[in-house]
């Protein structure tokens, strides 16, 4: 411990937590830095390395820790990553209150009579009407609120929960995202029913069948 800290409350594994840092090889090189950035970096804990994960979970906000993480805690050899143990001295500033994770649908099994078929298969459903006229089309980028759930109801993927709207292509993502989200306008939220084959068409480590999502269209750039 290099300063203590003024809080008690530790983050969890699951947390998200802002920092500042600097990261040195042992030869006293450093490669990364925040502080130098000028710009704390934010991150769910168990998106870093192990010994981040592990380590910052000692930490209490306004502590300041410096941290020897041996290989096999950090980058593991990785190609294009710093070898061996490394060195850093983090000070968490906050720890990042999350919203909840939102309900499953009740009717995420099937969809309902009202929803809309496309000739591919694709249902949706409008829940809450968008203020916009313009329709993104498939080579548009968006941004958009979203969280999926399998058919048993379990939630795979949210932006939502991670508090940070997601951005990309939308020929670029899965292809009943790609023709669902053209039927939106800015500020809708709509409830899609994928079949697998417009999804991950069986993937290995993606989520496998009918997919539910729920999108809020933000905005077309």
């Amino acid at each position: 411990m290099l300063q203590a800290g003024t809080g008690k409350k530790h983050p969890k594994a699951e947390d998200r937590v802002k920092v500042h840092y600097t990261g040195w090889t042992t030869d006293g090189k450093m490669f990364d830095s925040s502080v130098q950035r000028g710009e704390p970096a934010t991150f769910p804990l168990n998106g870093v390395i192990a010994g981040w994960t592990e380590g910052v979970q000692l930490m209490t906000i306004g502590e300041k820790r410096r941290f020897w993480i041996p290989e096999e805690l950090a980058y593991k050899g990785r190609p294009g990553r710093p070898a061996g143990m490394l060195v850093f001295d983090v000070e968490l500033l906050e720890i990042v209150e999350m919203p909840a994770a939102p309900a499953a649908p009740s009717d995420c099994a099937a969809p309902p009579k009202d929803a809309v078929v496309s000739a591919t298969g694709l249902c949706s459903k409008v829940l809450k009407p968008g203020t916009g006229k313009t329709h993104p089309k498939a080579t548009s980028n968006v941004t958009v609120h979203y969280t999926g759930w399998t058919t048993d109801g379990k939630m795979f993927d949210s932006s939502v929960t991670r508090g940070e709207p997601a951005e990309f292509p939308l020929n670029g993502v899965i292809p009943g995202w790609t023709e669902g989200v053209q039927l939106m306008v800015e500020g809708e939220k709509r409830r899609f029913w994928i079949p697998e084959k417009l999804a991950y068409a069986g993937q290995r480590g993606a989520p496998q069948g009918m997919l539910v999502f729920d999108v809020e269209l933000l905005a077309i750039e």
